[in-house]
């Protein structure tokens, strides 16, 4: 248990048998009336974000959420299996909890995997990834102008938008956030 007043971003609290993780809070303290907290959370397995007003002082149950580093080695199934990089244990974590994280993981890359009393919540991939151009239409003479983009398939089967003079077999930096293309990489 801990106080509204104990609050900082990326706590974890259990409320109404949810897990939410503080995004952003503000101490408001009006000239009439008593103070409050005002904060901005974000729902751990839904992603959903919510608005949430507590009175200062409230006693909020806080949950703990084990982050650790792990090594992603590869799919089983619908799973993804990863291995804790201290213990060599390792972990099945299904498909929907990996989510969108899955078109950009590689297998050995290293990923933060959050857990909950052993229940794997989110995996939290580095914010940008190098991944090989494993098709896209060859670039024509001339298309060396700014601003025209194509899809290219990357080796993790997914799909981005690169410039048109990008080729096969050529290595991008990709936002794993957003699937945007961010550069070459030699």
């Amino acid at each position: 248990m801990a106080s509204t007043n104990d609050l900082k971003n990326g706590i974890v609290l259990n409320l109404d048998g949810q897990l939410w993780s503080v995004v952003e809070f503000q101490h408001v303290k009006p000239g009439k009336g008593g103070a409050f907290v005002r904060t901005k959370l974000k729902n751990v397995l839904s992603g959903k974000v919510v608005d949430r007003t507590f009175n200062a002082g409230v006693k909020v149950d806080t949950a703990t959420v084990d982050k650790r580093d792990m090594q992603y080695l590869y799919k089983d199934g619908d799973d993804f299996v990863f291995m804790d990089s201290d213990t060599y244990d390792q972990i099945t974590v299904p498909a929907a909890t990996v989510g969108d994280a899955a078109n950009f993981m590689l297998e050995s890359q290293q990923v933060i995997v959050a857990t909950h009393e052993g229940t794997p919540l989110y995996v939290e991939l580095p914010t940008s990834v190098v991944l090989e151009i494993t098709y896209t239409e060859p670039g024509l003479q001339g298309d060396r102008s700014t601003g025209g983009t194509k899809p290219a398939t990357v080796e993790t089967g997914y799909e981005i938008q690169v410039p048109l003079f990008l080729e096969q077999g050529t290595k991008v930096k990709v936002d794993t956030r957003s699937g945007d293309y961010l550069g070459r990489v030699s």
